[in-house]
């Protein structure tokens, strides 16, 4: 006899149960939504990081044009094809 009155109780706090558990995996901002934003944070952090180690390198090269006049000279000649005053520039054609 108790059990049949402890049924109907049982039935109910089984179906809250469910229902919040479907909420907590399924809906808007749930384990599986979580789940992915993990995964994209990690791909960007990854991608945050090579970005920096290109900052870097940037800026290592920036601050040795700043620094050495040779540099910005060597520079410009072998990227943009520049000669200084008076010079004569021969290509040799192979």
């Amino acid at each position: 006899m108790t059990f049949l009155r402890w049924n109907p109780l049982l039935i109910i706090l089984l179906g809250v149960l469910f229902f919040l558990q479907y909420r907590l995996w399924f809906e808007p901002g749930g384990i599986i939504e979580m789940l992915q934003l993990k995964k994209q944070l990690t791909i960007e952090q990854l991608q945050n990081e090579k970005l920096k180690k290109q900052n870097q390198s940037i800026l290592l090269q920036v601050q040795q044009l700043q620094k050495n006049q040779d540099a910005v000279e060597s520079r410009a000649r072998q990227e943009l094809g520049m000669i200084k005053k008076g010079e004569t520039f021969y290509q040799v054609v192979k």
